[in-house]
């Protein structure tokens, strides 16, 4: 969590960051100090979107987090509008966004967590253009 704090400052003020990670790698608690660091909601208001899809940070939806754990097929998230989230002036964190790469902005910010420990990770961070 302490890492996503000081992540948040250093992203773009808007734009799609993709975490990537194996089952309980920490990217719902990377997700949770990265909304916390951006002012978006405390972390113990952040919560992993598996069942719902999507959450909304923010008095203006400044951060938007998404999970596709559960979609198999592109035309299921399709239907959730991510074009439209895209365009607007927000950070958009994805989980499991890297299984349909064809659906996302070739500009993005592509983190991977590695777990190399019972609690010590990896961190990677990528621009992507």
């Amino acid at each position: 969590m302490a890492l996503g704090e000081r992540l948040a400052g250093e992203l773009p003020r808007s734009g799609v960051v993709l975490l990537i990670g194996n089952l309980g790698a920490g990217k719902t608690t990377l997700a949770k100090g990265i909304v916390r660091g951006r002012g978006a909601a405390e972390r113990d208001d952040v919560s992993s979107p598996t069942f719902t899809l999507i959450h909304e940070y923010g008095p203006f939806g400044n951060v938007y987090h998404i999970d596709l754990y559960r979609l198999d097929e592109a035309r299921q998230v399709e239907t959730l509008g991510l074009e439209e989230i895209f365009d607007r002036d927000a950070l958009v964190l994805i989980e499991w966004g890297e299984r349909f790469p064809q659906l996302l902005p070739a500009e993005r910010t592509e983190i991977f967590i590695r777990t190399t420990g019972n609690d010590e990770r990896e961190i990677e961070v990528r621009a992507v253009t």
